[in-house]
């Protein structure tokens, strides 16, 4: 009688995030932050010193750079392409730029039907230099599988069609985005070509980091929770589901929006996970959202309050979280200025060991 062998269980080589990102709970859980590369890390400011923002982000050694600088320092468990949601406006030769103090400030703000006919004629120019900065990344990240488990994904990311929508007729950031939404009211036709330039913008801008190399991709809404359901679900929805089909079936497809607890279920839709801000518990999420793998959502303020206080927290939503089919761990929104970096390099460690 032969003896009997036991199997060997194949390991999976997947990085965690794309594991969680697919469904699954991985033996380590993931965990990166939003806005991770940036001016709460001493070695950015030093890299930035006398940059601007959008200078910085169409520099590739820079950008490369800069994108870097929190996985070394944190062991996190993903990279997120360093850029910013105004990047591709100024590729499509939109006057925009980011006033210190103030946010993104566009020269001329598109207010009309006329402003619109004219800015629509604009198309994305030459992005050689976003994948000049995606291949320096993954030189480091080594973001091709090669059987190798300790490969890092890099994710990539656009701004949300209303909230690029919003900083256009608003022309700065704005609390109530009343020019947007009066115009999303008042000029349907005008609105809606406005929406559908600003998705197919979003979506060439994630084609090109995708095309370069990155795993994942993120939507960003910043200002989507300033909505009514029912304005966001026929006004706005559409339009983010075009941008995130850009890249369908490529990567995994991320959405977040910031107040955006009472757009859930329509924010899922065309994406292949939600992020989920610091104010819906992420079980509360679990239960609306069934099938559907979900990041987030640690307060940020936690961050500033002591470390008690943010161990309690960050093993409340990692326990919360596991009421979901796939789950990454990361902020409700992104990291402060003022956040020491020992305590995100000390919690990546917690939630690894959890």
């Amino acid at each position: 009688m032969w003896p009997t062998i036991g199997r060997v269980t194949p390991v999976d080589v997947t990085p965690p995030l794309l594991q969680a990102l697919a469904g699954k709970h991985p033996a380590t859980k993931p965990v990166w932050f939003m806005r991770q590369a940036g001016r709460s890390l001493p070695e950015y400011r030093e890299v930035r010193r006398g940059t601007g923002m959008i200078e910085s982000c169409l520099m590739p050694d820079l950008a490369a750079e800069i994108t870097l600088q929190p996985v070394r320092r944190h062991k996190v468990d993903a990279a997120i392409f360093f850029s910013d949601i105004m990047v591709p406006l100024t590729l499509a030769g939109v006057d925009v730029d980011i006033v210190a103090g103030v946010g993104p400030v566009v020269a001329e703000p598109v207010r009309t039907a006329s402003d619109v006919r004219k800015l629509v004629a604009h198309e994305l120019g030459d992005t050689s230099m976003i994948t000049a900065a995606i291949e320096r990344i993954r030189a480091e990240l080594a973001t091709t599988p090669s059987g190798d488990a300790s490969w890092t994904p890099l994710i990539g990311f656009a701004g949300a069609p209303f909230t690029l929508a919003a900083y256009l007729v608003e022309g700065r950031p704005s609390r109530d985005h009343l020019a947007a939404r009066s115009m999303m009211l008042a000029d349907p036709e005008s609105w809606d070509a406005l929406m559908a330039w600003c998705a197919d913008l979003s979506g060439a801008f994630l084609t090109v980091q995708v095309d370069a190399g990155a795993s994942a991709v993120q939507l960003f809404d910043s200002w989507a929770g300033s909505l009514r359901l029912r304005d966001y679900t026929e006004r706005v929805a559409p339009w983010s589901q075009r941008a995130l089909s850009a890249v369908e079936g490529r990567v995994p497809r991320l959405h977040f929006g910031t107040g955006t607890g009472h757009l859930l279920e329509q924010m899922a839709q065309g994406a292949d996970a939600v992020g989920i801000d610091y104010r819906t518990p992420l079980d509360e999420a679990a239960a609306r959202l069934p099938g559907v793998p979900l990041q987030g959502n640690i307060d940020p303020a936690r961050l500033l309050a002591g470390w008690e206080s943010l161990e309690e927290h960050a093993l409340d939503v990692i326990r919360r979280g596991t009421a979901a089919p796939g789950h990454v761990v990361n902020l409700g929104h992104g990291v402060p200025p003022e956040t020491d970096p020992e305590i995100l390099t000390r919690l990546v460690e917690l939630v690894h060991a959890s």
